[in-house]
């Protein structure tokens, strides 16, 4: 009777110790799982349209050789795509409003938007748009090679950007910033108002800041 009486505690043993050698003998794959930035650069390798709210173009000159004025314009707007594995596939085109130039005080935004600067009647829009893109030589930067196109002259320019990041937004949606400081000749364009003199330098400095919502 006590053999009987232990029969099913012995019989459960015996097959709990099969299932587990069943287990160890067959091969097991781990799922990766890839860090949230992998994650990202996975799946959003696409479209963005650039958020002309969260983006800025600002503008840096030369002030009677005795200091800097800064300047900026308020509407931007455009679209880029990024490609991680492949930055040549990248490409950028981004449309600056002329008319929208903001000098701080309205007479100056009036005489920058007039013929003596950017005519912004004639020449409504300033537009840049790549050409070829390739891998910067830090980390997180692309070498950006387009024309800019402004009071209609376009010319070649080449501009290091940066990345800044990527990441959810307030709602969800898939965000990515870029950065970029480059200068330009402005007498080059047309725009050659007060150079002889020296009121306002020659080369303008460009700060542009981008945040693009995936689309």
């Amino acid at each position: 009777m006590k053999i009987l009486q232990h029969a099913p505690v012995a019989l459960g043993a015996t097959l709990f110790l099969a299932l587990c050698a069943a287990a160890l003998a067959r091969p097991t794959t781990l799922a990766a799982h890839p860090t949230e930035a992998e994650a990202y650069a996975e799946a959003y390798a696409e479209a963005y349209a650039i958020d002309g709210t969260h983006s800025t173009v600002l503008f840096k000159v030369s002030h009677f050789r005795s200091s800097l004025y800064y300047g900026r314009f308020n509407e931007v707007s455009g679209e880029f795509t990024f490609d991680t594995a492949d930055p040549a596939a990248s490409s950028v085109r981004m449309v600056v409003r002329a008319d929208s130039v903001d000098a701080k005080v309205e007479n100056l935004s009036k005489h920058l938007r007039s013929p003596d600067f950017l005519d912004a009647t004639q020449f409504p829009e300033i537009v840049f748009e790549s050409q070829s893109v390739a891998a910067g030589e830090a980390a997180d930067t692309l070498e950006v090679t387009g024309e800019l196109t402004l009071r209609g002259v376009t010319k070649p320019v080449t501009v290091t950007v940066e990345k800044v990041g990527e990441g959810p937004g307030m709602r969800g949606a898939r965000l990515m910033g870029w950065h970029a400081t480059f200068t330009i000749d402005r007498g080059e364009f047309g725009v050659d108002y007060g150079i002889e003199r020296g009121a306002v330098g020659r080369e303008v400095e460009l700060i542009v800041s981008v945040e693009g919502h995936a689309r």
